[in-house]
């Protein structure tokens, strides 16, 4: 115990409020609780990345979605959100509303030119005064691709091999200029030190870009580089250049194992662990006894629409009809397909695992989507996550409301507080950019 406590009082835990929506459950909308309009607010917002702030979360973070699934519109009618506010815009408007907490959108390498998502970040980072973060994703799913001029989804490889070449030519717009290379020199005329301009001149499998970005360089030097995928692909992909890594791993033992894993593919890329921060996903149900969690639970969970489960099943397990099988039989053999294969094998080997039928895999997943759900006091919840940061499973944790504002007005007013408590995380901000916050060095400019 004495050992637990030395080794954690040089180290705290990182917080990361995912927000989707009015919630992660798949049956947050329908909570009597919930507003479901909230979803198309700013005012809402707002309100939940001050609530963030003021528990002294690290960020917040935003997916997104380039498309609506396959399906008839009467069965998306009855989940899906037919809307909802783009991340960039969004973060771009939050960043005028709060001071301190970082700010991460996810958007996608497939189907935005790299000069495009380099200047927005570029734009953004400037504005919040060194806030951001980029979600790195390939986007997985034929449904999107349909919306760019394409029949189905690039291939999973060809999909990471492009994207490590977009990070490429991204790194080296944003390193267009010297951090002073703009003078704005009156007297002498001159708008900026020509030496300090750098012509990136790619030309790669997929890109020609000359650069510079119209933009002055992040005040990060680069805006904080997030990935999500765990897949093989994807975990090379953030060991050569993600920075923070969301992940969903369901027990402790599968947690040490990638944590491990993926810190010893740094080693080749002349990185060290510290320079990548891992934080699996975590769904809180919180009450003031073990009972009133649980009843909170119980209630979202009858809220589901089978309809809607098996929807969530096949979109994950790659767009696979399993209407035709049993509700309450074994989950069948399924192909890998080009689509999430991390989240697939987390799925079937849940279910595996655990001798799951259909019916109870998607009610164990509706709530999270694959991330750990852990349901208890705040002292339970606390319990949970230190017993992952300490035991070499996690750097930290992103948050998932099951309902929103109700799940982080609870985290934030519950759980953060016992995390003070033991030393395990911040009482006040100490930096003001997103990467003092995470504990990551300001890359230099690759050209200088």
């Amino acid at each position: 115990m004495w050992r637990i406590i030395i080794a954690t009082e040089k180290r705290q835990l990182r917080l990361g409020a995912f927000l989707q929506g009015v919630g992660h459950h798949l049956a947050a909308w329908r909570h009597p609780d919930v507003d479901p309009r909230n979803t198309l607010r700013f005012d809402f917002y707002q309100q939940l990345a001050r609530t963030a702030e003021r528990g002294k979360f690290d960020a917040i973070f935003f997916a997104d979605s380039l498309g609506v699934p396959d399906g008839p519109p009467e069965l998306l009618a009855r989940g899906l959100l037919p809307s909802y506010l783009e991340p960039l815009t969004n973060l771009a408007a939050i960043a005028g509303v709060t001071e301190r907490i970082g700010l991460i959108a996810t958007v996608s390498t497939s189907y935005l030119p790299p000069f495009h998502l380099a200047r927005k970040f570029a734009s953004l980072d400037q504005l919040s005064n060194g806030r951001t973060g980029w979600n790195l994703v390939t986007s997985g799913t034929d449904w999107e691709a349909r919306n760019f001029n394409l029949d189905t989804q690039t291939p999973h490889a060809e999909r990471y091999r492009h994207a490590r070449e977009y990070v490429d030519v991204v790194k080296g717009l944003w390193d267009g200029w010297s951090d002073d290379a703009l003078l704005f020199d009156q007297q002498a005329g001159l708008m900026f030190d020509p030496a300090k301009l750098y012509r990136l001149n790619h030309k790669g499998e997929r890109y020609t870009v000359r650069g510079p970005l119209v933009a002055e360089r992040p005040v990060q030097g680069y805006p904080v580089i997030v990935q999500a995928g765990s897949s093989g692909d994807g975990q090379a992909l953030a060991a050569a250049t993600a920075e923070v890594v969301f992940t969903a791993q369901q027990t402790l033992e599968e947690g040490r194992r990638f944590y491990a894993g993926l810190k010893e593919q740094l080693i080749p890329h002349g990185r060290s662990a510290d320079s990548l921060k891992i934080m699996p996903g975590v769904l809180p149900v919180i009450g003031r006894s073990a009972q009133e969690a649980q009843d909170k639970y119980e209630q979202l969970q009858g809220l589901i629409d089978p309809v809607l489960g098996i929807g969530l099943l096949n979109a994950f397990l790659g767009n696979i009809d399993l209407s035709k099988y049993p509700l309450d039989g074994p989950v069948p053999e399924l192909p890998v397909t080009e689509g999430w294969q991390s989240r697939q094998k987390l799925f079937v080997d849940l279910a595996r695992r655990e001798n799951l039928s259909l019916r109870q895999l998607y009610q164990r997943v509706a709530g999270a989507r694959g991330h750990r759900i852990v349901i208890g006091t705040a002292e339970h919840v606390a319990d949970q996550l230190e017993e992952w940061f300490v035991n070499g499973a996690a750097d930290g944790f992103n948050i998932l409301p099951p309902t929103l504002p109700h799940g982080l007005d609870d985290f934030v007013n519950l759980v953060v507080p016992e995390l003070q408590r033991r030393g395990l995380f911040r009482t006040e901000y100490i930096g003001r950019t997103l990467r003092e916050h995470l504990g990551l060095q300001r890359p230099r400019n690759q050209f200088e």
